[in-house]
């Protein structure tokens, strides 16, 4: 094939070659590296709520733990004052290992929720955990609306974290 040949439809233009255009020269192509992306700056949104819902079941733990407390130094009273026999016949020490097991829930909640905005995939994957036992713990006391919220934000915090937004977020280029 030659490009020579003025009707050769493959081949290179005819007349004039290009002139340049006027103005100022086209920049340079900024030079990042192979597979490289811009880095994030801005928490997406559903990371932002993943967040904030942390930051409600934290909340709802600070309710939880003050109840188990108020409830395990009533049963404890009543034992000692044998006035309320019903309520005597429940163990003070189960309430207590409530109030340690909200308690640490609450802080498990409250540090992941800090980290949000310098964690990397291993506070990602810490999340996803935490969603998914938070829903399946929710289940125990799903009568209670504590129980029903418990599972709809554990859900939830799963999905936001364990989406495309959530692993581009956690797995961004730090500077």
């Amino acid at each position: 094939m030659s490009y020579g040949d003025p009707n050769n439809p493959y081949g290179a233009p005819q007349g004039q070659p290009q002139q340049p255009g006027y103005g100022y020269p086209a920049a340079p192509p900024v030079q990042q590296p192979y597979g490289a992306a811009a880095p994030m700056t801005a928490m997406p949104g559903k990371v932002s709520a993943a967040r904030t819902m942390l930051w409600v079941i934290v909340a709802l733990q600070v309710i939880g733990v003050a109840l188990f407390a108020f409830s395990a130094v009533a049963i404890n009273k009543a034992k000692k004052d044998n006035s309320l026999p019903g309520l005597s016949d429940y163990p003070v020490g189960v309430m207590w290992a409530f109030v340690v097991l909200a308690l640490a829930w609450l802080v498990w909640a409250a540090v992941m929720a800090a980290k949000f905005s310098t964690g990397g995939n291993g506070l990602r994957v810490t999340a996803l955990v935490f969603g998914i036992l938070s829903a399946v713990l929710g289940v125990y006391p799903f009568l209670v609306i504590v129980g029903i919220v418990h599972i709809v934000l554990g859900i939830l915090i799963a999905c936001f974290v364990g989406g495309a937004d959530g692993k581009a977020w956690f797995n961004r280029a730090r500077y």
